[in-house]
């Protein structure tokens, strides 16, 4: 039997920008990425805990440093700068993985910067 269970969260992430023009995504800042555990070009569930809208896209790498979260493309339509977001990864396990599995939760402040790793 195989489950779908949370792998990776990053919670109260702030937008930062929206740029309509650009062809999809949510950009990430590669540190916060990583410390998520989510990959460039990972499938994502975002939840714009401002509005209300939920939505999925994927994960681009954004410069290191630069605590950017921007909406891309037509998923701009679903947020703008100052937004709380809240974004999940996901994946398959089998029962004895998802025994033990544990995700990757990290919690952001204001600045989108790390200030707790569950």
């Amino acid at each position: 039997m195989q489950v779908n269970l949370l792998k990776s969260k990053i919670h109260k992430a702030r937008l930062t920008q929206a740029d309509l023009h650009y062809e999809g995504s949510l950009a990430i800042d590669i540190e916060i990425m990583n410390a998520a555990q989510i990959l460039p070009y990972e499938r994502i569930l975002i939840v714009n805990i401002t509005n209300g809208e939920r939505l999925e896209t994927y994960a681009i790498p954004e410069e290191a440093g630069s605590k950017v979260f921007c909406l891309n493309g037509a998923a701009a339509r679903r947020g703008e700068p100052g937004d709380i977001i809240t974004i999940m990864s996901f994946a398959h396990f089998d029962e004895n993985e998802a025994k033990v599995h544990k995700a990757q939760i990290i919690v952001l402040d204001d600045t989108n910067t790390i200030i707790e790793r569950k």
